[in-house]
């Protein structure tokens, strides 16, 4: 087996959010220590790392003690970006590929960098047919969606490829689900997408959502 791909000195930009690999995120930057990263980001074409918030805010307060975060997150990629007026920039990014952190720290204008090895991928699992209607479900909904945001959808319409792939019908669930922060990035960690799907499976009909 080879040994899992590293980045070193990875930006890091923690949230409370959980992104997952194939999702779209939205961003308002404003800080200091952000607007310079994703200016340099952007010029190199060169990712950072999104990473769920256990203590602290997203944005930081003078005097607030340091921002502490999962160790395990994922790399997103910037696909668009403007600058609406000066020392304001809007960022749409896509989910990459997940990520843990093996070192970590603080530099003195408040940005966090950590050395990093990449995840693998899901590995491709065809969505079993007990769970097909989980699939269909989303697919519908993503439709609904798509239409109702002809002129801003990030998304384009779902494929039948996508649909019968464990990890992305779970990964789009995931971030439709009315679920606690915590969940999401347990959901995330998981390795195994037809384990990811069959708890999201569950989620829906405890909540109610499904069928």
């Amino acid at each position: 087996m080879s040994p899992p791909l590293t980045l070193t000195s990875l930006p890091l930009f923690p949230l409370d959010t959980v992104l997952f690999p194939g999702g779209v995120l939205a961003l308002r930057v404003f800080e200091v220590r952000y607007l310079d990263m994703v200016r340099k980001c952007r010029h190199a074409g060169a990712p950072f790392g999104v990473v769920g918030l256990t203590a602290g805010q997203e944005v930081r307060r003078a005097g607030a003690p340091d921002e502490q975060f999962h160790d395990q997150g994922t790399l997103a990629s910037i696909e668009l970006l403007e600058t609406p007026q000066p020392g304001l920039i809007t960022l749409r990014c896509r989910g990459a590929q997940r990520f843990r952190i093996t070192r970590k720290h603080h530099l003195p204008h408040g940005l966090w960098v950590a050395d990093v090895e990449q995840l693998p991928a899901d590995a491709p699992v065809p969505v079993p047919d007990d769970l097909r209607r989980t699939a269909t479900l989303l697919a519908k909904i993503l439709h609904k969606v798509h239409e109702r945001n002809l002129d801003t959808r990030p998304h384009p319409q779902a494929t039948p490829g996508q649909l019968q792939d464990c990890g992305w019908v779970a990964n789009r669930w995931c971030e439709l689900l009315p679920v606690p922060l915590p969940l999401k990035q347990q959901l995330m960690a998981l390795d195994n997408p037809l384990v990811r799907l069959e708890l999201v499976d569950d989620l829906l009909e405890r909540t109610g959502i499904a069928l």
